[in-house]
């Protein structure tokens, strides 16, 4: 199992859309915005190289030094299988 966190959502959503738009948008939707073009493009490339899997955005896991935080409210967000 591979594990991604994106730290710089902000920093994109602003290179892309300029700094002026990306500060109406909540952090929280230029989360979901970069999480679901990554996978999109991480579908891409695994099926173009043969390899078969699956990928989920989930909400309410946090990276802490070596450790996985698992919150209570922890749910898939987006599941697709390739």
């Amino acid at each position: 199992m591979i594990l991604l966190n994106i730290s710089n959502s902000s920093e994109v959503v602003a290179s892309k859309v300029g700094k002026f738009l990306e500060s109406l948008t909540p952090d929280s939707l230029d989360q979901t915005t970069v999480e679901d073009i990554v996978v999109s493009k991480l579908i891409e490339n695994l099926r173009a190289e043969g390899i078969k899997g699956e990928v989920a955005a989930v909400k309410g896991l946090e990276l802490q030094a070596d450790d996985i935080v698992m919150h209570e409210a922890m749910r898939v967000r987006r599941r697709e299988r390739f």
